[in-house]
């Protein structure tokens, strides 16, 4: 199950992100919408898939789409390794604080 606490600027991430709870999330309709900046944590994440890059890729899109600046923070090692190993972690945006860390 994978949760998303909204704070202004900030999403909270927690849970999975395997197959089952990104079908769900994206079930909801969550949406990056027209805000200057957009922070996303994943500190709280898990487990995760393939399907999670996916995810990820798809809030870049909307941000992009929408004139949003957005950046993912705390990368879990396991999403780290799976962006690796595809050769897609140079595309995802980091947060500023986060850049030092990459």
């Amino acid at each position: 199950m994978v949760d998303i606490t909204q704070k202004e600027g900030k999403w909270l991430v927690s849970g999975n992100l395997l197959l089952d709870d990104v079908e769900q999330l994206l079930a909801r309709n969550l949406m990056v919408d027209g805000s200057q900046a957009l922070e996303v944590d994943l500190a709280g994440v898990a487990e995760v898939d393939s399907v999670a890059l996916s995810l990820l890729f798809e809030w870049v899109r909307q941000a992009r789409a929408n004139r949003c600046k957005l950046g993912y923070s705390n990368l879990p090692a396991n999403l780290v390794s799976l962006a690796t190993l595809y050769g897609v972690l140079d595309f995802l945006p980091l947060a500023a604080d986060n850049v030092a860390n990459h």
